[in-house]
């Protein structure tokens, strides 16, 4: 059976991770809405923090461009810049604070040569090409029932989700390096601040927690069917 009409795809899945992604969206807008209306302790933009944070630390500053979204945040390693989100760049509250701060741990890993990034770095290339294998394979072994080529589709979607396991940690780690950072810099002037912070990193991280579980759940569903098949 397909994935689409397969009750144990659907209640195995389907429900528990579309349950998990709703929960954890709504978590992370609603910590972000609210610590987005509650100053900073230094009154600084999202964008100044990140100047402060290259000013304080041992980072070495590098440019920092504002994009057009909200929360399309990132750090691009490859043209090694910093983007901001006018929604944090131009606030000055507890959530840009954090937001801007997170990027900066991502600065820190690629500086410091964390292994962590490395690792993850490695896969970069097979990912370029294993979705389209993976699924392509998949849809062929599910529709002719050939095992074979069903188990390759699995192997190169076990790369994808030995990816989104290692986001995971890089995430968190960059969130530890950006509280860190903003202590080093003084930033963090007051317990609102720290709670704040950290709250806002937390919601964010649980993301990357869900689409780890999600990829985790497909990969035991495909390996079921393989198994069933056999």
């Amino acid at each position: 059976m397909f994935w689409y009409i397969d009750p144990v795809y659907f209640w195995y899945v389907f429900i528990p991770t579309l349950l998990i992604s709703i929960g954890v969206q709504i978590y992370l807008k609603s910590t972000v809405a609210k610590w987005s209306q509650v100053r900073n302790g230094p009154g600084l933009y999202g964008i100044d923090v990140v100047k402060q944070l290259f000013a304080r630390t041992s980072l070495n500053p590098i440019p920092v461009e504002k994009v057009p979204g909200e929360m399309s945040d990132h750090f691009d390693p490859h043209h090694n810049v910093v983007r901001l989100s006018d929604t944090t760049a131009g606030k000055n509250s507890v959530a840009a604070m954090a937001i801007a701060a997170h990027e900066l741990g991502h600065v820190q890993q690629y500086q410091t040569g964390s292994g962590l990034i490395g690792l993850r770095n490695f896969l970069l290339p097979a990912l370029q090409f294993s979705p389209t294998i993976s699924y392509i394979a998949i849809f062929l072994g599910l529709w002719f029932n050939m095992t074979n080529m069903l188990w390759v589709g699995i192997f190169f979607f076990a790369l994808m989700v030995i990816f989104s396991i290692l986001t995971l940690p890089v995430e968190i780690d960059a969130s530890r390096r950006a509280l860190k950072l903003l202590d080093e810099a003084g930033l963090l002037t007051s317990d609102q601040d720290r709670r704040g912070a950290k709250a806002v990193l937390t919601a964010a991280g649980l993301t990357y927690l869900a689409a780890a579980v999600t990829s985790i759940l497909q990969l035991l569903y495909y390996i079921s069917i393989a198994k069933r098949q056999s």
